[in-house]
């Protein structure tokens, strides 16, 4: 289903990211606390190593939060999404560039704008990625809950807006990035639990 009057791209149905795999990588990064930051730190060379381009653009937004809480959670999310795409996709997923994450984030600015001239529209732009990426929007979206209602009253929830905000761009670029099925490419680099 697609919405009329999206600015943003429709997302082709093999680029989804089934719940399955949303889990078994929650379950990878947090399932031995004493592993846990190495898992991310492994993790996130992997990620660096894998989408360069992703991985600076997500590291300097979330370098300009200092809000401890949105950056915890926001490392998370991007390192537990670029996960579930390469896990879910491996040789299928490509490399999204500067130009990719530059017209994703006009394509989702525009959409915002569209839809904040709608008062009546009643869509707004994460429900329209949902419509293409359910699992990975409720994944997300119940991480964000759960970190809000832990430390209510205690984070900055602008900076945890912003972080959902990143987390869609992203899931947009690697969703694009997605190549269909039979596509001659070069493996991406995988952790193996």
């Amino acid at each position: 289903m697609w919405v009329r009057s999206a600015a943003i791209r429709p997302i082709v149905p093999e680029a989804r990211i089934p719940a399955d795999v949303l889990s078994d990588v929650e379950a990878f990064l947090g399932e031995d606390e004493d592993q846990t930051e190495t898992r991310l730190s492994e993790t996130f060379q992997a990620f660096e190593t894998s989408q360069p381009h992703l991985s600076a653009y997500i590291g300097s937004r979330l370098a300009r939060t200092r809000d401890e809480v949105a950056m915890a959670l926001g490392y998370f999310l991007t390192l537990a999404l670029w996960m579930a795409f390469d896990r879910a996709h491996g040789g299928r997923l490509g490399l999204v560039d500067a130009v990719a994450l530059q017209s994703v984030e006009e394509a989702l600015t525009l959409d915002e704008e569209l839809r904040g001239q709608d008062p009546t529209d009643g869509i707004e732009s994460d429900d329209v990625v949902a419509m293409e990426q359910p699992d990975a929007i409720q994944f997300v979206q119940e991480h964000i809950d759960a970190a809000l209602d832990v430390n209510a009253g205690e984070t900055d929830v602008d900076a945890v807006h912003r972080v959902y905000r990143l987390v869609i761009v992203e899931i947009l670029a690697l969703s694009y990035a997605v190549k269909p099925p039979g596509s001659d490419m070069v493996p991406s680099h995988e952790i193996h639990a």
